[in-house]
């Protein structure tokens, strides 16, 4: 399931349970643009719950987990920061960056 997290929404009870996939983008950003569609393929592949936050929408969380750039990949276990990563990355690697957790 892929969610674009609103100011409504509340991240630490989204990323509590399971594994949860948080991608940092911008409607500007061009790797940003390329990188979503093979987080799409992962998600109908792995069936992974993936937050998608705008960083111009929600600064605030952005700046909590010092995101200086996008895209940015933060990967959650149970609540609990386990992997990130920064940049572009085809789907062979994402699928490992998830797995080794």
């Amino acid at each position: 399931m892929i969610k674009h997290l609103t100011k409504e929404d509340n991240f630490d009870n989204e990323t509590k349970e399971g594994l949860v996939l948080v991608d940092f983008f911008a409607t500007w950003c061009g790797p940003c643009s390329m990188l979503s569609p093979v987080i799409e393929d992962l998600e109908k592949e792995m069936e992974i719950k993936v937050l998608k936050i705008d960083v111009d929408e929600l600064p605030e969380i952005a700046q909590k987990f010092r995101v200086m750039s996008i895209p940015t990949l933060l990967l959650f276990k149970d609540g609990k920061m386990v992997n990130h990563a920064l940049g572009y990355m085809p789907l062979n690697h994402l699928r490992k960056f998830v797995l080794q957790n």
